[in-house]
């Protein structure tokens, strides 16, 4: 396939990233697993999937310090993005959380922190912690995780709420829910979307008609996955892979070409939604 670029997708404070980034779910579990780890997201920054999603909640830190140890010496490459477990979200425990992954990253800041979902603390108080961070050069933006379009409303309604960055849901083939409402509301007000687990975790990838399509592309059921996604506009796509190889099957999902015959038939074993969905998670 061609080299072809990775689209972007510019963040409300100008900050433009790579559409095709690295999740890291899983990674930093296993110390026998590190240096393979730590090697495919290398490859990744090296073709161009800068941007690296991780969470104080993976490996319990150790996904973090994972992409601490991948960056290493090319901070200013990469673009991060961490979240904040919704029991730590609270005023001083969100800035004390952010402390500590900065820490385990070993760096000054965190390009987009997030707040994993919503949970006991007001989402008032969650918001005044980020934009303190932010003030302090900490974080460079805020954003949610796993939130439907209610608790975007909401989250408008409270101060500084409006600064929201993005927002990271459960998005793939199998889990088209979101285009019903929350895609279209979040693409009309430049807040971009993160899909987490683009390709289900793998089980997707067994769908005869995905594996149809996909031969006739001489492309793998994991690249059509993906590209789907990179078809919508304002949407991130982080797959993970502690793969090098699989790493750059993922890159080279950019140069697909699908015709609107193949993507009609792919709505056909995966339709669109009908009407409102609640908000999945995994």
């Amino acid at each position: 396939m061609q080299d072809d670029p990775i689209p972007t997708v510019t963040f409300q404070n100008g900050a433009e990233v790579p559409a095709l980034g690295q999740g890291t779910w899983a990674m930093g579990e296993d110390a026998g697993y590190a240096k393979a780890e730590i090697e495919s997201l290398k490859v990744g920054i090296d073709l161009g999937m800068t941007l690296i999603d991780t969470a104080e909640m993976y490996g319990d830190g150790g996904a973090e310090e994972i992409v601490g140890q991948a960056i290493k010496g090319r901070r200013d490459e990469v673009f991060i993005v961490s979240k904040v477990y919704p029991w730590n979200a609270s005023l001083k425990g969100t800035i004390e959380a952010c402390e500590n992954s900065l820490e385990r990253l070993g760096t000054d800041r965190i390009d987009l922190y997030l707040l994993h979902w919503r949970g006991n603390y007001p989402l008032a108080e969650t918001v005044e912690a980020f934009e303190t961070l932010k003030a302090t050069g900490k974080i460079g933006a805020w954003g949610v995780s796993n939130f439907d379009t209610d608790d975007m409303q909401e989250l408008l309604r409270v101060p500084d709420g409006a600064n929201v960055a993005g927002n990271q849901v459960l998005y793939n083939l199998s889990r088209r829910g979101i285009e019903f409402d929350l895609l279209p509301w979040c693409q009309s007000r430049n807040i971009p979307i993160m899909a987490y687990s683009p390709i289900e975790q793998g089980r997707i990838l067994h769908n005869a008609e995905l594996i149809r399509i996909a031969k006739a592309y001489q492309a793998t059921p994991a690249q059509l996955a993906l590209a789907f996604l990179l078809k919508r506009d304002g949407v991130i796509v982080i797959p993970k892979t502690s793969n090098a190889e699989r790493v750059r099957e993922n890159r080279d999902c950019v140069s697909l070409d699908i015709t609107d015959e193949d993507w009609h038939a792919l709505d056909a074993v995966f339709p669109p939604p009908a009407s409102k969905r609640s908000l999945e998670m995994l």
